[in-house]
């Protein structure tokens, strides 16, 4: 059995590895501490948290009421319903257009495949407005449904183009045999190119999920319906308008209510803010080990 020799490291490897790893803990802290703040004054003490200005390192008077008003709220719990109905359908439709459109602008044999990469490519910096736009959907008869959300973006150049060039590095040899054994356009896409773009595929749908997830610029121009919003828009309104605040606090008489209600709203917006960040944050972990790999192979075969 052979053994892997050990490459010699010196000083200055073992220093650059130490000035990384610092940049890298920084970065992570950066991006922790404010998750962890809100998580701790959103669990804590509403007399607490305003003697300490609502800067604290633990908690303090741990109580959960500020959680119980959020998923009282039913605002809350049918925006995470739209944002599901987003994700999902939203990245099918993402996915559908993606594979179909990379597929043949992926072939070497494709007429006009250069003018239509091209024409795809202008769109990607110049559109034509945010007036035109809100006129089109609206003249198209969309506005307050969910398709004005799902319809605009269920096409997107980008993931095309990693797409294609993810298809494209698959060798010619494969896709010819599979062709001399009578295997259609269809099949190759399906049972060869597909599944052989699986990490590539992975960080696609992750973009995706996390762009449907994060929206709410959309939905503030084309629904007016409460009904509609996605968590991100439900979130927003929370967070500017007062009264939506304690919205599921109800005739309960939470423990929030009997203190300062300035740091009782404070707590709900803190706790709002974690039950709609968490969620996407789970998901990372899982297609993590595609991340990187997909997005290597995807831009930079061919």
């Amino acid at each position: 059995m052979k053994t892997r020799k050990r490459v010699k490291r010196g000083p200055g490897d073992v220093a650059l590895d130490g000035i990384i790893y610092f940049f890298l803990i920084l970065l992570s802290l950066v991006c922790v501490i404010p998750l962890y703040q809100v998580f701790v004054v959103s669990i804590s003490d509403p007399a607490v948290v305003m003697k300490n200005n609502g800067m604290m390192l633990w908690p303090e008077g741990v109580q959960f009421d500020a959680y119980k008003i959020v998923f009282a709220n039913k605002n809350i719990l049918n925006g995470f319903k739209n944002t599901l109905f987003y994700i999902i359908v939203g990245t099918l439709l993402q996915f559908a257009t993606t594979v179909t459109a990379a597929y043949p602008l992926a072939k070497s044999n494709v007429m006009l495949k250069r003018p239509i990469m091209i024409y795809f490519s202008i769109t990607m910096y110049f559109g034509g407005g945010l007036i035109p736009s809100f006129l089109l959907i609206n003249k198209m008869h969309l506005m307050n449904t969910p398709w004005a959300i799902l319809l605009p973006s269920a096409v997107s150049v980008w993931n095309i183009i990693i797409m294609r060039t993810q298809f494209a590095g698959v060798p010619d040899g494969l896709k010819e045999a599979a062709m001399i054994d009578g295997a259609s356009d269809f099949t190759i896409l399906t049972r060869i190119l597909i599944p052989l773009s699986g990490s590539v595929i992975a960080v696609l749908v992750l973009f995706s999920v996390v762009g449907y997830w994060n929206m709410w610029y959309e939905p503030m121009l084309y629904l007016t319906k409460r009904s509609e919003y996605p968590i991100q828009s439900v979130l927003r309104e929370i967070l500017i308008d007062g009264n939506q605040v304690m919205a599921g606090a109800g005739k309960r008489g939470p423990g929030l209510s009997g203190g300062n209600q300035s740091a009782a709203k404070t707590l709900v917006k803190y706790a709002n803010i974690i039950v709609c960040t968490v969620p996407i944050l789970l998901i990372y972990p899982f297609l993590q080990k595609y991340f990187v790999k997909g997005v290597i192979v995807g831009s930079m075969k061919g």
